[in-house]
This record gives C-alpha cells, structure tokens and sequence, in this order.
C-alpha cells in the first residue's frame, strides 16, 4: 500500500510536470532561436507586467547558459552576412532581443552582455526615447525610463548592441490608418539611420499585433527591413524565409526557471 502510494504520487508529480512544462517535444535541431526581453531588474510597485521584467541575477545565469553551452550570439547583420554567404552559420546561433529600449537595458543587461563578450540586439521606439514608455497608462502601469541617446552611441560603438525599429510611438499598427502604419514604420527607420549612422535591418511589431496582417507586414517589407519579429512562440527555421511568415521569438518571463530556458532553446517552447 504505501509503495503503491508512493507511486501514485509519483505518477501525479510526473503528470503535472508534463502539463507545465514541454520537455516531452523532440528537440529542435536547426533553426534561430531569438529571445525576446523587455526590462531587466526588480518590477515596481504597481506593475502589472511583473513577467516581463527579468531581474539581473537571471538574465545572467541564462546568458551564462548561452556562452557555457556554446550558442554563438548574433546581431541583425550577422543573420545578412551569412544569408549572403559572407559567413558560415554557427552550429548553435541564437538572437537576443530586447523590445522598447528601455533605460535598464543599458544599466544591467549590457554591461552583462559586454562581460561575457555576447551580442544583443534593442528595437527602439523613437519618440520615447530620453523620455519614458508613454504608452502605457500610469495608473496602470508605471512609467519608467527609456534610453538616452548616449546611451545608444555608448552601445553601438562598442559592438555589443545593435539597434533595429520598434515604430516612432509603439500603436496597434492594425487599428490606425495605413497611412499612419506606414509613417510608423518609414520614419522610424528613417531617424534612427539618422542618428546611430548604420541601417535598420529589423523590425518588431509592437505588441506583435500586425506581423500576420498582409497589409501591414507589406509596409514593413516596402520600408526596406530585412529581417521582421513577431511575438509568435516558437523558433523560426533557417534559412528563413519572408513569405513563411514573420520570424518567430522566444518570450524570457520573469517568473522563468532555468528548465523553462532550456526548454525554450531546445523545444521551441516551455510552457502550453
């Protein structure tokens, strides 16, 4: 009887792990896995999007996953050179990105990132930056700092970050004209290539929404961004192709364990 129990409980154990996490899926062999982050650090009091801060013990112990393990970090341009052939793909590459661009990424996931000689790639929303994320409701969720221009010029020399678009005021680019998508996406990729001085080769959709509107995805493609980013879960095969879709990405939660790192990485998915 109490073997028996012992096993029932067991099994139990066994069946919610299986439920919570997807280490059952085949491993995927070949393809891009891009994490995707938002803030680094300890939440505010209030926040309601306390799983999208990742505090900076975590994000170092999975970029310390990421070096130990032998993935090879790239930047939006290394995804172009070796599509063109003027570099071999690693056997393990994989993308760290960061949505927003916000103060912190610069405070704790860089100096991280520049320790441990990784790469990392920040989608940028123009007109908040030197300010704060202005499009959240304070009463609902905290304002906080965005990344200053030297910020910016700090990171893109030293070859750590590379920048893409993340629009002018991150808006649901499906619900406003697509007139007003367009300026979105246009002169963001504009003003950017003013001010960092290099071109804007990826694109993320702010809140993904718009990745899988054909008429929004053709703006972004017309504005001349190579390599475009959903929210979609999943890792993207490679080579990649743009009429399958947006690439894929790979959303690092704040209340993630390590397994979920994994699972992620290796899976394509964690959770259900």
């Amino acid at each position: 009887m109490i073997i028996a129990s012992a096993l029932g409980a067991g099994a139990a154990a066994g069946l919610g792990a299986s439920a919570r996490w997807n280490w059952w899926r085949p491993k995927i062999k070949k393809g891009i896995p891009t994490l995707m982050y938002h803030k680094v650090g300890d939440y505010p009091k209030g926040s309601q999007l306390q799983k999208l801060w990742v505090t900076a013990a975590d994000f170092r112990r999975q970029m310390d996953y990421l070096k130990s393990r032998g993935y090879t970090t790239l930047h939006f341009q290394d995804l172009a050179d070796i599509e063109d052939g003027k570099a071999p793909c690693p056997d393990k590459p994989v993308l760290v990105t960061f949505d927003d661009g916000y103060a912190n990424n610069h405070e704790l996931a860089y100096p991280i990132l520049k320790e441990l000689g990784l790469k990392g790639n920040i989608f940028l929303v123009y007109e908040t930056l030197e300010s704060h994320n202005a499009w959240h409701n304070p009463d609902t969720e905290p304002w906080i700092r965005m990344l200053s221009w030297p910020n910016i010029e700090e990171m893109a020399r030293s070859g750590v970050i590379e920048f893409g678009s993340h629009t002018m005021r991150h808006r649901v680019l499906p619900e406003i004209p697509l007139e007003e998508a367009r300026w979105e996406m246009f002169e963001s990729k504009k003003r950017l290539e003013e001010k960092i001085g290099r071109p804007m080769i990826g694109f993320a959709y702010p809140y993904g929404a718009g990745a899988y509107v054909p008429a929004v995805r053709e703006l972004a493609r017309a504005a001349g961004y190579r390599y475009d980013f959903g929210i979609k879960q999943g890792i993207s095969p490679w080579p990649w192709k743009p009429e399958s879709g947006p690439l894929k990405r790979l959303l690092i939660r704040g209340d993630d364990y390590m397994l979920d790192f994994h699972l992620n990485l290796t899976r394509g998915r964690a959770r259900f």
